[in-house]
C-alpha cells in the first residue's frame, strides 16, 4: 500500500501524498476535503486505477509462474509457457479479443501436448511452438489489415502497458488475482508434491491428471484475463518465484504469500518509473520488466550456482 500512494504522486503533474490522501479519503466518504478537479482527476482516474491493476498484474502472474514451475518441474517456464498469446476477434475489441484469443492458444497447446504424448518436456514445447504460431498471426494481422493508428495501439500493447485502465479493469484484476493467489495457496501443499514429481504426487493421493489440468486452466485463465487488460508483460513469472524463493525458500505455504508481495511491489515501481522515464512518453511496462527481469535472473542464477 505504501508502494502504491508513492507510486501515485510521480508523474508530470505535481501530486502531494497529502493530494493522494485527500481525494482517497473522499471518495471513501470519509472525509469532504477541498480538491482540485485536476488533480482529483489524476489520482483517482488515472493513477490510482492504474497501480492497483500493476499490483494485481504482479500477483497474478506472480503466483502463475509459481503454478508452471512447480508443475513443469522447470525453473524456466513461465504462465507463458502455456501459450497464452493468442490474437482475437477485432469485433470483440483489443481485450476481448486478446482474451478469447489467449484461450483458444491455451486449448491448442493442450491438444499438441496431448497428441505428442506425455511429459513435461512435451506441455513446453508444445507452448513455444503455439506462442510463436500466434505471434506470427498476430503480426500477419497488423500488417494485413491495421491502419498505422491502430498498429502503433497494438504495437504499444504487446509491449506490455497500463495506459488507459479504468476501475471495471481494477474490479477485473484485483478479483482474478485474488481469488488465484487464495486458490494456490490453497493447493500448495499439492505443488510442494508436485515439485518433487507426478509419481510422488500420486503416491501421496492426489489425482495427479485432474489437479494438473485445474491448475493449467487456472493458470491460463488468470494470464489471458491479465494479458487482456495489460498486454504482454515478460519475466515476471519467471523471475519473482526465483526471487522468493531466496527469501523463504521452496515451502509453497510460504512461496505463494512471498511472491505475491514481491510481485505487486516490483510492479507498480516498475510502472512509475517507466510512467517517468521519458514523461511525457510512457515507456511500455513489458520493456521495463526485461530492463530489470534479465539482469536479476541472471544474477539469481549465478548465485543458485555459487551456492551449489
Amino acid at each position: 500500500m505504501a508502494s502504491i500512494l508513492v507510486a501515485i504522486t510521480l508523474g508530470p503533474a505535481n501530486i502531494s501524498l497529502v493530494n493522494v490522501r485527500d481525494v482517497v479519503l473522499n471518495h471513501l466518504g470519509v472525509t469532504d476535503v477541498p480538491v482540485k478537479v485536476s488533480k482529483n482527476a489524476i489520482v483517482w482516474e488515472e493513477r490510482l486505477p492504474r497501480a492497483l491493476v500493476a499490483a494485481a498484474s504482479g500477483v497474478g502472474l506472480g503466483i502463475c509462474g509459481v503454478i508452471m514451475q512447480s508443475l513443469l518441474r522447470n525453473p524456466l517456464a513461465d504462465p507463458f509457457v502455456v501459450g497464452v498469446l493468442g490474437v482475437g476477434g477485432a469485433a470483440l475489441g483489443l481485450s476481448g479479443g486478446a482474451f478469447i484469443g489467449a484461450l483458444v492458444a491455451f486449448g491448442l497447446v493442450l491438444l499438441l501436448a496431448r497428441m505428442s504424448g506425455s511429459g513435461n518436456d512435451r506441455v513446453i514445447l508444445a507452448g513455444v511452438s503455439t506462442t510463436q504460431l500466434f505471434s506470427a498471426l498476430t503480426s500477419f494481422v497488423i500488417f494485413a489489415f491495421a491502419d498505422s493508428d491502430e498498429t502503433r495501439g497494438v504495437m504499444f500493447w504487446l509491449l506490455g502497458s497500463f495506459e488507459g485502465v479504468r476501475w471495471n479493469d481494477v474490479v477485473l484484476c484485483v478479483a482474478v488475482a485474488g481469488i488465484g493467489a487464495v486458490v494456490c495457496c490453497y493447493y500448495a501443499y499439492v505443488l510442494d508434491a508436485f515439485a518433487f514429481g507426478n509419481s510422488v504426487a500420486s503416491s501421496l493421493g492426489f489425482d495427479v491428471k485432474k489437479v494438473r489440468l485445474a491448475l493449467l486452466v487456472g493458470t491460463a485463465l488468470i494470464t489471458a484475463t491479465l494479458v487482456s487488460v495489460a498486454g504482454a508483460i515478460g519475466f515476471v513469472g519467471l523471475i519473482l518465484p526465483h526471487a522468493a524463493r531466496l527469501l523463504v525458500g521452496p515451502n509453497h505455504s510460504r512461496l505463494v504469500p512471498a511472491t505475491a508481495v514481491i510481485g505487486a511491489i516490483f510492479m507498480v515501481w516498475v510502472d512509475a518509473v517507466s510512467r517517468v522515464a521519458f514523461a511525457p512518453t510512457p515507456l511500455p511496462v513489458g520493456v521495463g520488466t526485461a530492463l530489470v527481469g534479465v539482469p536479476a535472473f541472471i544474477a539469481i542464477m549465478a548465485r543458485k550456482r555459487g551456492i551449489r
